[in-house]
């Protein structure tokens, strides 16, 4: 008997707003190491590992495919490489347009690779504490899927509501149950207020909706169609446009630009999912109560996380006194709190939130502000990853700027100039290769040169261990967009 071909397909869009300071647009929580496990794992490399466990004797597992922005594809790259035995596609987003427009790139790419695969789809942000339960939930998922020859059904895990939760939407199910577990979905009804949710978890016929769903490509593409047409018209259009390259053993397929950006921007649910019950697609159900969350606000974090005696959470570097049911989490610096109860304190190199657990949805309106007032802190860290490998930023005054910039092995900047600020460069680690101007000089630890206003350069890794380097900016200028480059080994020039 033939295996049934499956594609994990992971969701790796979304900024995370309401887990600012630590999640920002350029590193969402979904990269953030969060759940209170001790496997140092990112939420998105969880999600990878977990959907990659459900093959067995009758589902083959085929290439994993990852939407995400192309802002991401090297914090991606990065988490996939510590990742050995996985197999991954990067479908790259010019720009975020919801998950209905993701999911179908998706299941195009899946349908180039087989006929009609299994499309297993779940979010990058997610956390799971009973893998063992959550892969026979979506095992048995496949197997609905599957047992379907006119390819109409549409699975999806149902969360066992373990309290009034008014942040999630609701699934209603009959009570028929099918042979693998299964239940018909009746309906999916929006977030409610906290009254109605305390009758939905009284009623016992209503399930959380986890975002997860189970169907073969062309159902999708099908439903779509028939839903959507707008939408798959236009995703069938840059995805027809698309460019491909690869890098090492990971492909980047990249849909047209500005295709894809005229895309309507809708979710999953309301562009499909929501309108199928009673029609010729079916909708089941499977139960899931395996300890999920959706990590989508800092309270959540505390719930995951592990408490002590007095429930609270401790991160980082931080001490507690006369404290109850408090997140702590301390990136840099030791935080102490006396005396307090439901708080959510997170310090980080350049921003510190103080917020009641009970506001802690709340923190997305400081993000507005933030946006509003066109600052900084809502889009990047203090230090900041790159490519190559990331930068500090150490000290900053009029007329001058100190950043610590650490490069990856065998990895180079692009080469480049600036219009308005001249750099000294000191090596404190490792081996420096510089381009300045018609000049190629090696440099080692304890050297450095001075690259003048206007002169191309080039700094490169040539070493086997990470370069690093003090770089101190001068001029009257000295904003990340004063770049010009001529050659960049990332496709940025």
């Amino acid at each position: 008997m033939s295996k049934i071909d499956i594609n994990p397909i992971v969701l790796c869009g979304g900024s995370g707003t309401r887990l600012w300071p630590l999640s920002r647009v350029s590193f969402p929580k979904q990269f953030l190491v969060l759940s209170g496990d001790d496997s140092g794992k990112s939420l998105f490399q969880q999600a990878i590992e977990r959907i990659n466990l459900i093959g067995d004797s009758e589902l083959q597992i085929g290439q994993t495919l990852v939407v995400t922005n192309e802002d991401h594809r090297f914090l991606v790259l990065d988490q996939l490489r510590e990742l050995p035995n996985i197999h991954a596609t990067l479908l790259l987003e010019p720009s975020g347009r919801n998950t209905a427009p993701a999911l179908t790139l998706a299941a195009l790419q899946a349908m180039t690779e087989k006929s009609d695969p299994i499309l297993v789809i779940t979010p990058a942000d997610q956390t799971v504490k009973d893998s063992a339960t959550f892969t026979k939930a979506l095992q048995e998922c496949t197997k609905v899927v599957a047992s379907d020859g006119d390819k109409k059904t549409i699975v999806i895990l149902g969360i066992t509501p373990t309290a009034p939760e008014t942040g999630y939407g609701y699934i209603q199910r009959n009570d028929n149950v099918g042979p693998f577990g299964e239940f018909s979905v009746n309906k999916f009804v929006e977030k409610p207020n906290l009254e109605t949710a305390q009758s939905y978890l009284d009623n016992g016929h209503y399930f959380w909706n986890s975002g997860m769903f189970v169907l073969h490509a062309s159902t999708w593409l099908s439903a779509l169609k028939e839903y959507r047409p707008d939408i798959f018209d236009m995703a069938n259009k840059s995805w027809e446009a698309k460019t491909i390259d690869q890098t090492g053993t990971v492909s980047f397929a990249r849909p047209d630009k500005a295709l894809f950006n005229a895309i309507p921007s809708e979710s999953i649910d309301y562009a499909v999912i929501e309108k199928c019950p009673g029609s010729q697609f079916s909708v089941k159900m499977v139960e899931l109560n395996a300890g999920w969350n959706d990590l989508g606000a800092w309270d959540a974090v505390w719930q995951v996380g592990m408490q002590d005696e007095q429930g609270n959470v401790i991160v980082g570097d931080a001490m507690l006194s006369n404290s109850r049911n408090s997140l702590v989490h301390a990136s840099g610096r030791l935080v102490s709190a006396v005396g307090v109860d439901n708080l959510i304190i997170v310090e980080t190199a350049d921003a510190v939130l103080v917020a009641d657990r009970a506001n802690s949805q709340d923190v997305k309106n400081i993000v507005l502000r933030l946006e509003a007032q066109n600052r900084e802190e809502k889009n990047l860290h203090r230090k900041v990853a790159r490519p190559w490998g990331w930068y500090d930023s150490v000290d900053e005054g009029e007329r001058f700027k100190v950043k610590r910039i650490q490069v990856k092995p065998g990895a180079s900047l692009s080469l480049q100039m600036h219009h308005h600020r001249a750099e000294h460069w000191i090596v404190v680690k490792g081996i420096a290769e510089i381009t300045n101007g018609d000049q190629v000089i090696t440099l080692h630890e304890n050297q450095s040169t001075y690259i003048p206003q206007g002169q191309t350069h080039r700094l490169a890794n040539p070493g086997t261990e990470p370069l690093e380097i003090i770089e101190v900016q001068s001029g009257s200028y000295l904003g990340e967009d004063d770049i010009v480059r001529f050659e960049d080994s990332y496709g940025r020039s």
